[in-house]
């Protein structure tokens, strides 16, 4: 659960800002007709009617109002379930700030027919969420494709609908949840300038409100408030019900019909919010000052809404601006080292929304050189005529990502949300055709009328006798844009793929050679014939290793930053126009490359990745700005309590020498590193440790076997490194528990890491015990022990949760917890955190408990491995491992017949509280101050003799 928060590009997936979009979008030009014959074959239950059928996504609404896009897969076996309410921070009043989102917490503490949601959602191994956004709200769950899972998720958001509880014994501890996930975004000066930035340029628009809310309206929400919000917008005539995956669309209609119909539709009239933002009559400053360690500076212009025919315009705008290494503003900013690094993004919103762009810089920067350099280069897009290569290019990136993104009937789902709530869900599919034909004379337009001195916010104000103002226009007429819309056709199916090890086993092709890198091959067809690849390089050994952690980390950084042949840019070009999404990182003992793409493409991109793998240039102007952008980096982490609290959980835990490859290393020792680091050194230590010969690859999806495995011989077959790989052995060190709190300065937000190191390895005869032990411990979806009294029960962590880790080939493993809270309650949190862990070892885990926890953890493992890229992960590893999916088929037959006793006794047997070490850091200083300054001061009696 989680509301989008106010911050920058720099802290936000980039999904945030255009994979939202892209999600929903298709290309092709194929024949619409078996869409259309296979929609008419679909049977209307009475009452329920038909409507826009667009590229495989076919609309239906119920009498009450609800409307249902129904999107079938059969190629995933999974479902995902997806209803989005039109209510989000955009519809609170005075006083309501956060209650969307608050009210999206309350949804999950039961209903009249669903009473404990969480356990329910951990029992049927669903993968759910809620989040709120300015425009909506949204619930969903991914699970594994059956009819008993299937209606259990519509029964229980018909139910949740109208029947949610909404008590007021919940909000008094959940109030405290959504206060500590707002002091999340507190721990951040990035996100909090970006909430003051976005705050100060709106002075009436309910945009100008962070969706997480006010801290006082959080604290004192009355509950009939929220419960009369709740009535008001939680109805079937304000929500879209999106169902996809792989589903029979009859039976699914029926299924909808049968739980949703009976929901009477309500006799309120909900009236659209009115509020239109005043056009911007001069330029603002905003300037902020709190502990950090980086510099940063920002820019927001209003612009058009998210509907509007000049949205695409201004994704290209913003791409061209942005992208690295072409964009201008990386090259005016980072190239020149004025500053670390820079972003920009903006969202698809129903009213006029705004685009903001930031640099970031270390502190001995100057702050005025990189502000005068940005509003320089942003006011330069207006005059200097965008290339025609620059559009093509960020065009190219964009319609890449558009395309991409459509593999998934899950990701179609979740992203409808957006363009739901900006008005209609088929103006995805309209965004997609207008950003094809953007030319460099809209861009030039576009930025010309947005990217004015008057329109932005920086926090400066300038009289001038003659303003120069933007008239941001509103909505256009939806309803006439998308009333003719048909579309294009259907993404070409992908097969219903059976996800059980015996069948991944049995399709899978291993070969497995000596001195030669090592393949295993599934071969399937997928939605758009997408292909999934993974590649790790293994190199050295516990010696040649040595002194040479952050050279192997830079290294592998500098891979993609250029070959003898290639420049940086042309290899990001190459990449786009191959439709291809490549990853390459690494460090220690191994390189990694993660490769999305497809079936046509995937030959050319493999040769492009040996080229970088083989031939990095290694250019010195690159590794500057590395080196400036790792710098940054890291002073940003100084201060922040979950980087302090894991870096000294790591040292206290895992003590290597500093010389091993593994050591944890401080901020300090890390600075010395990256300045005393040469190019040299990386060019050595690729020309020593960089070949095939210990190499695994694996690729899962549509491909071409013989020609795939001709490039992967010619690029790699007899890339041989010089130096010998060997294993790098992890002792098992038996660590006296020693409690650690650590001062972070002005941090709203504290957090802890505890655990304890095991004796343990994955084949050991408890291990299966184990994982079901820490499933119902701190695994599952708000129903573990340790999330349902530190966060269900007293509200004090917004984020809390346990992990177990066990190594494959030496006996040592991990148990480890960890929590976000206020510092304040540092004593509450270690109170209740040490009592759960007590009972759960003394008293262990009830028979029910056991067993709806193993359905759960049963299931969630089928909709992992149907997942592609999680799959050919698998694939890789157990190469090296010597595995195959018959180790997993085997691991689950054990938690299947694992008994009460056998769980209890494991769980006893190997964690022991008392040896746990905690260690936390946050700003106890002050919060110890604010407890001494609030204490009631004693009072003395006395009387006369």
């Amino acid at each position: 659960m989680q509301a989008f928060l106010n911050q920058p590009a720099s802290n936000r997936p980039r999904w945030r800002r255009m994979g939202l979009i892209a999600a929903t979008l298709l290309v092709g030009n194929l024949s619409l007709a078996p869409a259309q014959d296979k929609a008419a074959a679909v049977t209307l239950p009475e009452g329920v009617t038909k409507g826009a059928s667009v590229e495989g996504i076919t609309e239906y609404n119920l009498k009450n109002g609800l409307k249902i896009l129904l999107f079938p897969d059969p190629s995933k076996p999974t479902i995902t379930v997806n209803i989005t309410y039109l209510v989000g921070s955009r519809h609170e009043g005075l006083g309501e700030t956060g209650m969307a989102h608050l009210l999206e917490h309350m949804v999950f503490k039961g209903s009249t027919k669903h009473t404990n949601i969480p356990q329910e959602l951990t029992s049927h191994g669903a993968r759910p969420n809620g989040t709120t956004w300015l425009d909506r709200t949204n619930y969903f769950e991914t699970f594994a494709a059956t009819d008993e899972n299937l209606k259990w998720a519509l029964d229980l958001e018909s139910d949740r609908m109208i029947n949610s509880f909404i008590k007021k014994e919940d909000l008094s501890t959940e109030f405290s949840v959504v206060r500590n996930e707002f002091e999340m975004g507190e721990n951040s000066p990035q996100n909090v300038l970006n909430e003051r930035v976005v705050s100060a340029s709106y002075l009436w628009h309910n945009y100008g409100k962070s969706t997480i809310g006010n801290r006082s309206d959080i604290e004192k929400v009355p509950i009939e408030n929220l419960q009369a919000f709740y009535k008001k917008f939680y109805q079937p005539d304000n929500a879209v019900l999106v169902v996809a995956g792989k589903i029979d669309e009859s039976k699914t209609l029926a299924l909808v019909n049968q739980y949703f119909a009976p929901i009477p539709r309500p006799t309120r009239v909900l009236q659209p919010t009115y509020s239109i933002e005043p056009t911007q009559d001069g330029e603002k400053l905003v300037t902020l000052r709190r502990v950090g360690d980086t510099k940063v500076v920002s820019a927001l212009y209003h612009i058009m809404p998210g509907s509007h025919p000049d949205y695409p315009a201004m994704d290209v705008v913003t791409e061209l601006l942005t992208s690295e290494p072409s964009g201008r503003l990386y090259k005016a900013l980072v190239e020149s080292k004025k500053a670390s690094q820079q972003y920009g993004y903006s969202f698809t919103t129903k009213d006029p929304g705004y685009v903001y762009f930031a640099a970031e810089m270390l502190k001995e920067k100057s702050l005025d050189e990189a502000r005068n350099t940005l509003l320089a280069t942003l006011d330069s897009v207006a005059i200097k005529i965008p290339t025609k290569e620059e559009v093509e290019r960020a065009k190219a990136k964009l319609l890449k990502d558009v395309e991409l993104s459509f593999k998934s009937a899950e990701r179609v789902g979740l992203a409808m949300s957006e363009y739901i709530a900006t008005g209609d869900w088929r103006l995805g599919y309209l965004y997609r055709d207008a950003l094809e034909k953007v030319t460099p004379a809209d861009v030039q337009r576009v930025a010309k009328y947005y990217f004015k001195p008057s329109n932005r916010t920086v926090g400066m104000f300038v009289p001038e006798p003659a303003p120069d103002r933007v008239e941001v226009p509103n909505a256009p007429d939806i309803a006439a844009m998308v009333k003719d819309y048909k579309g294009r056709a259907v993404e070409a199916q992908g097969e219903a793929f059976d996800p059980s090890p015996a069948n991944i086993d049995g399709r899978t092709r291993r070969s497995e050679q000596p001195n030669t890198i090592e393949l295993a091959m599934l071969p399937k067809t997928t939605r758009g014939n997408e292909v999934n690849a993974r590649l790790t390089l293994r190199y050295g050994d516990v010696n040649s290793l040595k002194n040479k952690s952050a050279i192997s980390v830079f290294t592998a950084q500098m891979l993609d930053k250029g070959t003898t042949t290639k420049s940086r840019q042309q290899i990001k070009d190459e990449f786009d126009k191959l439709k291809a999404q490549v990853g390459v990182f690494g460090g220690g003992n191994q390189v990694n490359v993660t490769i999305k793409t497809t079936k046509e493409n995937l030959p050319a991109v493999l040769r492009v990745v040996g080229d970088v793998l083989k031939h990095p240039a290694f250019d010195a102007n690159e590794f500057e700005k590395l080196k400036q952008e790792q710098l940054a980096q890291i002073e940003a982490q100084r201060s922040e309590p979950q980087a302090i609290a894991f870096t000294a959980f790591q040292r206290q835990m895992t003590p290597y020498p500093k010389d091993d490859v593994r050591y944890t290393s401080t901020p300090d020792e890390d600075v010395a590193d990256v300045n005393a680091m040469k190019l040299d050194d990386l060019k050595q230590f690729h020309k020593d440790f960089y070949g095939a010969q210990n190499a695994t690859m694996s690729i899962v999806g549509d491909f071409d076997e013989p020609a795939v495995r001709k490039v992967i011989t010619d690029e790699l077959g007899t890339w041989k490194a010089k130096k010998p790989f060997s294993r790098l052995v992890t002792p098992f060190n038996d660590i006296k528990p020693t409690p650690q709190s650590l001062e972070a300065p002005d941090k709203a937000n504290a957090f802890m890491v505890a655990g304890v190191n095991l004796p343990l390895r994955d084949d050991d005869p408890d291990y299966p015990a184990l994982v079901l032990g820490n499933y119902m411990l701190g695994g599952g979806f708000l129903n573990s022990r340790l999330a349902v009294r530190i966060r269900q029960k007293e509200g004090i962590s917004y984020g809390v949760g346990s992990q177990l880790q066990a190594n494959p080939f030496d006996k040592t493993g991990t148990f480890m917890t960890y929590a976000i809270y206020n510092p304040e309650n540092a004593e509450r949190l270690e109170k209740a955190f040490r009592e759960e862990m007590d009972k759960a070892v003394k008293e262990g885990f009830t028979a029910d408990e056991i067993k709806a926890a193993r359905s759960g953890l049963l299931q969630s493992r089928v909709v992992t491995r149907a997942q592609d890229p999680s799959l050919a992960n698998t694939l890789n590893n157990y190469l090296y491992l010597n595995r195959t999916l018959n180790w997993d088929a085997d691991f689950e037959k054990k938690l299947e017949s694992l008994t009460p006793e056998q769980v209890n006794a494991a769980m006893k047997k190997h964690i022991d509280p008392s040896k746990i070490s905690i260690i936390k850091a946050g700003d106890f200083a002050k919060a110890a101050k604010k407890a001494a300054d609030n204490k009631p001061a004693s009072s003395v009696s006395g009387g006369k003799n």
